[in-house]
């Protein structure tokens, strides 16, 4: 209960060891994830910051910030409009965000020059494959493109289109981590599911509360072999991937609208978040 308004963001180390977290409230938490406990709090007087923050400070749209000295490290100018999707290699300093100003980048740690600028049609969410090779795009809330990392500016390999619904817009893709699914997460009651090879949507999820067009986050396991997302009403609904069957409601006693949910990388454990955040441990059968 460390902060006093909305958790907007939160990512765990690779290692599992700790999650950072960030709020409405301008403050970054650090959290040991095996004693579940706050292990440093920053202020950053910039709203949905984690890491790499996704708003405009000084004219940056995100920049590195040092979590040993609270000072920012590196600005990386380019985008001229919020940015609103940011995904991290998981093999080495790449990264790329979208922005409302229609157009994705691609960005090296080390430089503060833009790798790589693509323009889109509508707002635009991007992921990492699980082996740091291709990347996803999500486009105007109804076609899923992916790229080559080392010959993106070709144009895409491979596009899916969906069936658009005017009813909601996409807030995320993920890969699960056998790279075999992507996730699409909208703001509407409603997650898709689909082949990443082919695009044909498994299962679409529903069931869970999102009137308001509140951007709640769904995640895999990290098996692969379930997904999870939060709910309005503060609880967390979980359904078998194979089957599309939903297999579990948790209540964890959250106050408001749960917009962010991710499992550990490394432990079996996962954490949730609303204006609090809250660690989850597997039931222990005797």
């Amino acid at each position: 209960r460390e902060n006093s308004d909305k958790i907007n963001c939160f990512d765990f180390s690779s290692n599992g060891e700790t999650v950072i977290s960030s709020s409405d409230d301008d403050s970054i938490v650090l959290y040991d994830c095996q004693e579940g406990k706050p292990k440093r709090t920053l202020y950053t007087h910039a709203a949905n910051t984690v890491v790499y923050s996704s708003n405009k400070i000084d004219g940056k749209y995100h920049s590195i910030l040092s979590l040993h000295d609270n000072k920012y490290i590196r600005y990386f100018p380019g985008h001229t409009k919020r940015v609103v999707a940011l995904s991290m290699s998981p093999v080495d300093d790449t990264f790329i965000s979208g922005s409302l100003d229609k157009t994705i980048r691609l960005w090296d740690l080390r430089s503060p020059n833009c790798q790589g600028l693509m323009h889109l049609q509508g707002k635009p969410v991007c992921s990492f494959d699980p082996e740091g090779l291709i990347f996803a795009a999500g486009v105007n809330s109804e076609m899923v493109k992916l790229y080559d990392l080392r010959s993106f500016d070709k144009g895409p390999f491979a596009t899916f289109k969906l069936q658009y619904d005017r009813a909601c817009e996409w807030t995320g893709l993920k890969f699960s981590n056998d790279g075999k699914l992507i996730l699409v997460s909208t703001n509407g009651g409603a997650l898709r599911l689909l082949d990443a090879f082919k695009g044909a949507v498994l299962h679409s999820f529903g069931g869970y509360n999102n009137s308001k067009g509140v951007t709640l986050e769904a995640s895999f396991t990290p098996d692969s072999q379930f997904i999870m997302i939060g709910s309005e009403d503060g609880k967390i609904h979980v359904w078998n991937v194979e089957s599309g069957m939903k297999v579990a409601v948790l209540d964890g006693k959250h106050t408001g609208p749960v917009t962010c949910l991710q499992f550990n990388p490394k432990f079996m454990t996962f954490a949730s978040a609303c204006s609090n955040m809250a660690f989850w441990l597997p039931t222990i059968d005797d």
